[in-house]
């Protein structure tokens, strides 16, 4: 078994969740005591969104690529971003480490596009809505990405950092992201990425008959199998 490295802390709410689904996607493929081998190297926060807010990248890329070399020093084989946000990071961390990044846009694309789904709605922080990091590397793929408009943008990227990151899960929040889900579907979205591995807290399957492509999900489900292949 591979040791799997992992870039969390942001938020902890999200990596979390990275940390049981990707040791009970082990659990399920071993059985028995099994548990996933695991480097976390967990940053605070509160630094990363200061420098996202002031648009210095290069520092916040440092930062991650510290996390990520340390995750290296202590026997990580591979290596993952715990966040869709700092994948605008991603070339950075990647090459200041020596193992290979499991890229998260990379394997929601592969996803997608397995479904059979051309045109995918992306939910996320305004970051990854607006910004070509993300959407790029999808549109590269040959996926045709549809983002919601400036106003539902705003409560989207509001309600992860003022609420989500938070751990605070508001029915009201719920309703609207919903209503923001529906009008992607109605301008021709096959499905819809939950493109914030917070919005998993809000959402899921069980809130909408909308193919949900859930990236914390489909990025630790990716951990497993290269972990164990």
């Amino acid at each position: 078994m591979k040791t799997i490295g992992l870039i969390g802390g942001m938020s902890w709410e999200s990596t979390a969740l990275y940390y049981r689904w990707i040791n009970e996607g082990v659990r399920e493929k071993l059985g028995g005591l099994h548990s996933a081998k695991i480097a976390l190297a967990s940053v605070d926060f509160a630094e990363i969104e200061a420098l996202q807010h002031s648009g210095d990248w290069d520092s916040a890329g440092e930062l991650l690529a510290q996390a990520g070399r340390a995750t290296e020093a202590v026997g990580a084989d591979f290596l993952l971003i715990c966040t869709n946000t700092m994948h605008r990071v991603a070339d950075q961390v990647a090459t200041a480490v020596s193992i290979p990044l499991l890229h998260l846009a990379d394997a929601t694309a592969d996803r997608i596009l397995a479904s059979g789904m051309d045109t995918i709605g992306l939910l996320g922080t305004a970051y990854t809505m607006e910004q070509d990091f993300y959407r790029g590397r999808l549109e590269c793929r040959g996926l045709n990405v549809l983002v919601p408009g400036a106003d539902d943008r705003a409560i989207i990227h509001r309600v992860i950092y003022e609420e989500l990151c938070l751990g605070q899960v508001l029915d009201s929040s719920r309703a609207e992201y919903l209503r923001i889900i529906d009008d992607l579907v109605a301008r021709g979205a096959g499905g819809v990425i939950e493109g914030c591995t917070e919005i998993t807290l809000l959402v899921d399957d069980s809130h909408t008959d909308v193919p949900l492509f859930d990236t914390t999900a489909i990025h630790a489900e990716e951990a497993v199998r290269l972990a164990l292949s």
